[in-house]
């Protein structure tokens, strides 16, 4: 028998059934990995975030169990129906609000802005959801974002006060001074009220004006409840422009009164501390810290905490105490990039807590990120100056430090950085 010709029917066909089975896998895999997404996004988009738990004196106040019945309230409205703008919207107030008490700012944001996004994806044109959406991007420091979304919402709204109070607060962040003066001469002319003399006290500030930045924060004190969180946290800024200005006996009555107001509040035991620490009370300081820091979740007290133990010689104390503080805001800003909503801009606070660890190098990296974002700003020049000179880099710190000054501001650090860099430069300061 001759050679048996190959099958050539018979292989098409296996290989056509190969391809088949090859595209209906394929199909069944892409079609699963479709639903595993869509799967996460239902569950993102429907997750329900709580009130946790105060800290603290904070706990037991009357405000605290109000607050919670209210929040209750709104979640229950909103499981009935959750295409409720309203209840959204007031969900995303208290969140925001309780960001400010507790200093757990990477939960709550993240809350509010859940909420705040599930109103505008059906209203893309809502002023108090632009609003809060601004607020939130600010208070996540995303200034540039913020001040975008304020813009926005003021354009439906130019006749309301608090939206230009966020326009102030972003030009502030973004180094438009001249902006931030116009708008909040605006805000007040709309509403004169502890929000608006408040921003114009920290314009002042920033311009070298401390005795008028202390009579418009007088007037912002004046214009509040007393006990109130906004009212205590306004205490708490005229406090520091008397520390600011060497008066520490008001400061310190300043801090005092706000304590009484409302017991156990973190930010008035963190001056009182500052206090202790002007006179080399440290045992006092570092116990007013450990206080704060047991109150509220906020890194800037636990680093002033730092700067106690390296004071009263407990070093170790104050080195472990910056590796915490440098992983949690790393953390932080780690949340930005895993989701696109939310997310801790801090540079510039993580290029000083590599200062207090001298590594200079990570410093400078964080310090230029920040600039990068806004170099405009005299708070970020300042920090990058600052690195420079502690790299014993004098002539680099130059341009950022006279950046700076713009201003003419009178801050005592900000002072004090420029007087040590003109002078390893040999320059004359005025």
């Amino acid at each position: 028998m001759g050679s048996r010709a190959p099958d050539v029917r018979g292989t098409f066909q296996t290989t056509v059934m190969k391809k088949k089975y090859i595209y209906t896998t394929l199909c069944l895999f892409i079609g699963l990995c479709l639903c595993a997404i869509a799967f996460k996004y239902r569950n993102t988009q429907s997750a329900s975030y709580y009130l946790l738990d105060r800290k603290g004196a904070a706990a037991d106040s009357r405000e605290w169990h109000l607050t919670q019945t209210y929040a209750s309230s709104l979640l229950q409205l909103l499981k009935k129906n959750p295409s409720d703008a309203k209840s959204s919207l007031a969900l995303a107030s208290i969140f925001i609000q309780e960001a400010r008490v507790t200093g757990n700012y990477v939960y709550y944001d993240k809350a509010a802005m859940k909420y705040v996004n599930n109103v505008l994806e059906k209203d893309s044109t809502n002023f108090d959801a632009l609003t809060f959406k601004a607020l939130i991007y600010l208070s996540q420091h995303h200034f540039a974002d913020g001040l975008a979304i304020a813009e926005k919402a003021r354009s439906l709204n130019p006749y309301n006060a608090f939206i230009y109070g966020l326009v102030v607060d972003g030009n502030v962040e973004m180094g438009n001074y001249d902006s931030a003066v116009a708008n909040s001469d605006k805000m007040v002319s709309i509403r004169p009220d502890l929000r608006s003399y408040s921003r114009i006290s920290y314009l002042r500030e920033i311009y070298g004006d401390y005795p008028g930045a202390i009579e418009a924060m007088k007037m912002a004190l004046a214009a509040g409840a007393p006990g109130d969180e906004g009212t205590e946290w306004t205490r708490i800024q005229l406090g520091h422009l008397y520390e600011n200005t060497g008066d520490l006996t008001s400061a310190k009555m300043h801090y005092t009164i706000a304590l009484s107001e409302r017991p156990g509040y973190a930010y008035a035991l963190a001056g009182l501390a500052r206090i202790a620490i002007a006179s080399k009370d440290y045992a006092t300081a570092i116990s007013y810290y450990e206080k704060a820091d047991a109150a509220v979740t906020d890194c800037s007290i636990k680093e002033e905490l730092v700067e106690a133990y390296r004071l009263s010689g407990q070093k170790q104390k104050a080195d472990v105490l910056s590796g915490i503080v440098i992983d949690n805001m790393t953390k932080d800003a780690q949340s930005g990039r895993n989701d696109d909503n939310i997310g801790h801009y801090g540079d510039r606070e993580l290029a000083y807590a590599y200062l207090k660890i001298d590594n200079y190098d990570k410093a400078l990296e964080h310090a230029l990120l920040e600039y990068n974002r806004r170099p405009g700003n005299i708070d970020v020049n300042e920090t990058v100056a600052w690195v420079y000179y502690c790299k014993g880099e004098y002539a680099k710190a130059l341009p950022y430090m006279k950046v700076a000054l713009k201003t003419n501001s009178k801050n005592p650090n900000l002072l004090s950085h420029a007087a040590l860099i003109y002078d390893k430069l040999g320059i004359k300061s005025n």
